[in-house]
């Protein structure tokens, strides 16, 4: 049965205007995205179909055009469509991050690098200078290498630091491959971090792990000394 069929109050956007988004499924919110489904199927049973298939939300905002264009009721435009809003995401959120005090607001700073790293297919290292009132001067990737492993080179940091005259600093790497659980050598790098920051009176304030699904911040488990 077509949507436009069924109750009123039963329908997607009518419940989402009447309720909020959080009211509704993660289907029901993809079906108006949709607006349409196929033959045999309306636009929630498409989406439910979809988030199957793309193993949830995550996978299907990553999956690639081919990936997506080879499931029945998708084509180029929604490809096209969904990494627009996709990135109108990441740009709001970059919003709210530049404009915030990363201490005071850390949903802000965790939720901008999950949305921007727990997908990448290799390893990063991003540096995010603060000033000395913990606003966002830069977000900078610095290094990059390959699915398990980034070298990441302690003097460079330093001079990156100095150069945007930062006073504090929040380190993130993801781990494409595996969850958010920092290695030995993760724990190693950041005391190593710290103290060569410590030299020059720059701060390190976290320190994020970015897996697909998860995140881990160094602060909060009490690993930065």
């Amino acid at each position: 049965m077509s949507i436009s069929k069924w109750p009123t109050t039963e329908r997607p956007r009518e419940r989402l205007l009447a309720q909020g988004p959080a009211a509704l499924f993660d289907a029901e919110l993809l079906a108006i995205f949709l607006r349409v489904g196929v033959a045999g199927k309306d636009a929630v049973e498409l989406a439910r179909e979809l988030l199957q298939t793309s193993g949830g939300l995550n996978g299907l905002f990553n999956a690639s055009c081919a990936e997506l264009t080879s499931i029945r009721g998708m084509g180029v435009a929604k490809f096209a469509q969904l990494q627009a809003v996709l990135e109108l995401a990441r740009r709001a959120l970059a919003e709210e991050f530049r404009v915030t005090d990363a201490l005071s607001n850390p949903r802000a700073v965790r939720d901008y690098l999950r949305l921007s790293l727990a997908q990448r297919p290799h390893e990063v290292f991003v540096a995010v200078f603060l000033n000395t009132q913990h606003r966002v001067i830069a977000v900078e990737e610095l290094f990059r290498g390959s699915l398990s492993q980034t070298s990441v080179y302690p003097r460079e940091i330093v001079k990156r630091a100095l150069a945007h005259n930062a006073a504090a600093v929040i380190f993130a790497h993801n781990h494409p491959s595996g969850e958010a659980t920092p290695s030995q050598a993760d724990r190693n790098l950041t005391r190593t971090l710290s103290d060569a920051l410590a030299l020059v009176d720059v701060q390190v304030l976290d320190h994020f792990v970015v897996a697909p699904g998860a995140s881990l911040s160094f602060a909060e488990q009490g690993m930065l000394r």
